[in-house]
């Protein structure tokens, strides 16, 4: 796709995201679903859209390591492991600030962080200056989708997201490798999700 057409389409995007919609887009795992962390609807539009029980909890995706840290507290590990696969497939869960909206993982004292390693997808973090929700492009308990068919396939008009970037079929790359680290500081770390981000390269930055 040409840098015209992708400048295009990032315009587009993030209008759609200020205003409140849901944007379709490719990531370099598999093709997401991104909202304004400040607008509840948008929020919400995203659990209909992925028929997901709203105690489920979503994460968020940032473009640098600065902004994840307004909205996560990151201890030693933490940033270690956002230093070390940042922008990449690797989502780390920790205790959220007060700046996330108390709207977003109602009851839950943490929240998953992710950098994705995506070029039209930074870019569109980039020029947004805010964070985004992010959660796979699929209707819960079903596989995530590699090409937007296949997550339109079957859908009424009212269930469909406002904007789509479609780039096609992306590699089929499992979705990221989720990590969580919001316990006490220095204590346990559960991997909840295995992925592109080896176990045994997350001990290897933490030396253990």
């Amino acid at each position: 796709m040409s840098y015209m057409n992708q400048e295009h389409l990032i315009v587009e995007a993030l209008q759609v995201l200020e205003s409140g919609g849901v944007v379709l887009h490719p990531t370099e795992t598999c093709y997401g679903l991104a909202a304004d962390i400040f607008y509840p609807q948008a929020v919400e539009k995203i659990y209909l859209l992925k028929e997901m029980a709203r105690e489920k909890p979503v994460s968020i995706m940032v473009s640098d390591f600065d902004q994840a840290k307004k909205y996560g507290h990151f201890d030693e590990r933490a940033e270690k492991l956002a230093r070390a696969f940042w922008p990449g497939p690797l989502t780390i869960i920790v205790k959220r600030s007060d700046k996330l909206p108390s709207y977003i993982n109602p009851g839950i004292d943490s929240v998953g962080i992710r950098c994705p390693d995506h070029a039209f997808t930074m870019e569109m973090l980039r020029r947004f200056e805010e964070p985004l929700i992010t959660t796979s492009a699929n209707r819960t308990k079903e596989p995530q989708a590699y090409e937007v068919d296949e997550f339109l396939e079957g859908r009424m008009e009212d269930m469909i997201p406002d904007f789509i970037v479609d780039m096609g079929r992306i590699p089929q790359t499992p979705p990221s490798t989720i990590v969580d680290l919001s316990g006490e500081s220095g204590v346990g770390m559960v991997i909840l999700r295995h992925g592109p981000v080896a176990v045994e390269e997350i001990h290897r930055v933490l030396g253990g």
